[in-house]
């Protein structure tokens, strides 16, 4: 969880065992596998920054520290913008609300493409600061960039059709403006860490989750 690599290696267990869990519900729902196998991606996500600071301190030899960079850049910038829009995609009923979140996977997906190419391009790195890792890449207009970011994966959990997921979206958008406020270098590091934590709310969901909007009214 981003202080240190043993917070790391105790948060992807504790969040793996969230997936587990989640898993574990899904009842036969096979449209909540994607949502359900969000909490185990994060929590190998945490498990693999420990691997990076590893790297960063020495402790590993220097291609390992490197692999595990890019597998948490991927990870960070590549594959959670268009997975969390396409799982809350899949777990919604077709219909208007379904509909809605297509321009989130639109928008995640050519964020997923810009930050793939900005890390190819290269260079890409990490520094060791107090208390979290500050990640390092050239992205154009990265503010822009950022910003689509967080409407992709945020907002498609914002308008979901059920409780426990519009809460994690929430808690993530309020976590997104406290830790940009706190820290600008260690953005990345932190707020993964951070909705990884926050992945419970999808366990609950998996465990009791129900649609809690009104179901639109059917003229006959």
């Amino acid at each position: 969880m981003c202080f240190a690599p043993q917070a790391d290696l105790v948060g992807g267990v504790v969040v793996g065992a969230i997936g587990i869990d989640a898993c574990r519900h899904l009842k036969g729902r096979n449209s909540h596998l994607l949502l359900a196998g969000l909490p185990l991606l994060l929590g190998l996500h945490q498990l693999d920054e420990a691997f990076v600071w590893w790297g960063i301190e020495g402790q590993v030899p220097h291609v390992v520290g490197r692999v595990a960079l890019w597998i948490y850049l991927l990870i960070a910038f590549v594959v959670l913008p268009i997975f969390v829009p396409l799982a809350v995609f899949a777990l919604e009923s077709p219909g208007p609300r379904r509909s809605n979140m297509v321009p989130f996977i639109v928008v995640g997906g050519a964020v997923s493409a810009i930050l793939l190419t900005a890390m190819v391009r290269g260079p890409i790195g990490a520094t060791q600061h107090p208390y979290h890792l500050a990640y390092s890449m050239n992205v154009p207009h990265g503010t822009v960039v950022i910003t689509f970011y967080v409407a992709a994966v945020c907002g498609a959990l914002l308008f979901s059709n059920y409780r426990h997921i519009e809460i994690f979206g929430v808690a993530n958008l309020v976590a997104v403006g406290v830790l940009a406020w706190l820290t600008v270098d260690g953005f990345a590091s932190l707020w993964c860490a951070y909705a990884a934590l926050a992945a419970a709310a999808i366990a609950l969901h998996m465990r009791f989750g129900r649609p809690h909007r009104a179901a639109p009214y059917v003229l006959t």
